[in-house]
């Protein structure tokens, strides 16, 4: 189960854990579970599917028609960071009678947990979809252990 919430800043928050083997857990105490107005202020929710294969991690962001140089991935303080900030809001000037989609502002964030190699993570965005691989540290996911209960 992968569990992701906003700080209270609006950032989402989630992290690698093992779990059920999946990509799943999620930041306890101050980063718990939080239920503010502001839980939908700020930033758009972009839909990200994780993957978990053998040797990586996948995310994959559905985030289309953006401009590839304004997305931003950075990884500080075992934290992984996906954000887009538009340098103009080509939009500002039409006049919509209805609209269900923007390109604005988003940001995500995602613990590592030591579960990634750093120094080895890539990133592309093609057709709509960003797509980033976190290499699995091998000293820290080990495979999953049955233990026989008595």
């Amino acid at each position: 189960m992968y569990n992701e919430h906003r700080c209270r800043q609006g950032k989402m928050h989630g992290h690698f854990g093992r779990g059920t083997g999946k990509f799943s857990g999620h930041f306890g105490g101050a980063f718990g579970r939080h239920k503010h107005a502001m839980f939908n202020e700020g930033f758009r929710k972009v839909p990200a599917n994780i993957e978990e294969t053998e040797s990586n991690f996948i995310i994959e962001l559905f985030a289309p028609a953006l401009i590839k140089e304004n997305l931003k991935v950075v990884t500080k303080d075992d934290i992984l960071t996906i954000s887009y900030q538009p340098k103009e809001d080509a939009d500002s000037s039409k006049k919509y009678s209805r609209r269900e989609y923007s390109n604005g502002n988003f940001e995500r964030a995602f613990g590592l947990n030591g579960k990634v190699l750093v120094e080895n993570i890539l990133a592309n965005y093609k057709n709509g979809i960003l797509k980033i691989t976190l290499p699995k540290n091998p000293e820290t996911n080990t495979p999953e252990k049955d233990i026989l209960v008595h």
